[in-house]
C-alpha cells in the first residue's frame, strides 16, 4: 500500500492504524483494504477490527501478541500490493417529506431549492459506505451533494424513528432504530437495517442508492418485507 500509514496504540489490548488526514472514498479505501489483508491472514491472537473514516481498529488478545508483535504484522501487510474489494451495491427504498421526512422543507429553504429538486439531488449519488458507528447498523455514508448539505438541528429530537434517512452537514444517514437524534430528517425507509437475525444490511465498503417511493409502496413493504426495486 503506497501510502503514509501511522500505527498507534488504543488502550493496552488494540492498535489504529491511521491514514491520511482527510475523508474521502481513497483515503477510505485503504483502510477497507487493509481490514480486508487482516481477515485473510488469520492470525491467531487478533480478535477483532473495526473500520472508520480513515482509521482501522485492530484488537488483539495479549495473552497471545505484544503490541509490538501487531505492529510488525501489520506493517507487513501494508507493504504487500493492495487489494480492493467492492462491497455490494444496496438500493434503499424511501419516502420522502410529510410526516416521515418533517425537515424535507427546511432542508429545502436552506438549500434555496424546492423539495423536490433536493429528493433529486438526494437520490442521485451512489454513497460509499464509510463504516457502521453510532449505534448498531447505522451507516455514515459519504458523496452528498453539497447542494443539500444541511448543519444538524439546533434542538435535538427526544426521538427518531428506526428508519429515519437525515443529513447533517455533508453527511446522510439511516437511523436503524428509533433513537434521539439531531440530524435533519428528510424521509424514511420501511427497510429494516438491523436485528438480531440478520444483524447489519449494510457493512463497510458497500455502496448505497436511494429510491423515492410513494405512501402506497412504503406500506406494501412493511406489511411484505418485499421489495422488487
Amino acid at each position: 500500500m503506497k501510502t503514509e500509514t501511522k500505527l498507534l496504540p488504543h488502550g493496552d489490548c488494540a492498535v489504529d492504524a491511521v491514514f491520511e488526514n482527510s475523508i474521502s472514498p481513497e483515503v477510505n479505501a485503504h483502510v477497507l483494504a487493509l481490514a480486508r489483508a487482516v481477515r485473510e491472514a488469520e492470525k491467531p491472537g487478533i480478535v477483532g477490527l473495526t473500520p472508520a473514516y480513515r482509521t482501522l481498529t485492530v484488537e488483539y488478545d495479549p495473552m497471545e501478541l505484544t503490541y509490538g508483535q501487531v505492529c510488525l504484522f501489520l506493517r507487513g501487510l501494508l507493504e504487500q500490493p493492495e487489494r480492493r474489494a467492492e462491497g455490494k451495491l444496496v438500493r434503499i427504498p424511501v419516502l420522502y417529506g410529510g410526516d416521515r421526512g418533517p425537515d424535507l422543507p427546511e432542508v429545502a429553504l436552506h438549500a434555496g431549492m424546492t423539495e423536490e429538486e433536493v429528493v433529486r439531488r438526494h437520490t442521485a449519488p451512489e454513497y460509499p459506505v464509510y463504516m457502521i458507528g453510532f449505534m448498531p447498523g447505522f451507516p455514515y455514508l459519504g458523496g452528498l451533494d453539497p447542494a443539500i448539505a444541511c448543519p444538524r438541528r439546533s434542538v435535538p429530537r427526544s426521538r427518531v424513528e428506526g428508519g429515519s434517512v437525515g443529513i447533517a452537514g455533508m453527511q446522510t444517514g439511516v437511523y436503524p432504530s428509533p433513537s434521539p437524534g439531531g440530524w435533519n430528517i428528510i424521509g424514511r425507509t420501511p427497510f429494516t437495517l438491523f436485528d438480531e437475525k440478520t444483524l447489519s444490511l449494510l457493512s463497510a465498503g458497500d455502496r448505497v442508492r436511494f429510491v423515492p417511493i410513494d405512501e402506497e409502496t412504503y406500506m406494501e413493504i412493511k406489511k411484505t418485507g418485499e421489495w422488487d426495486g
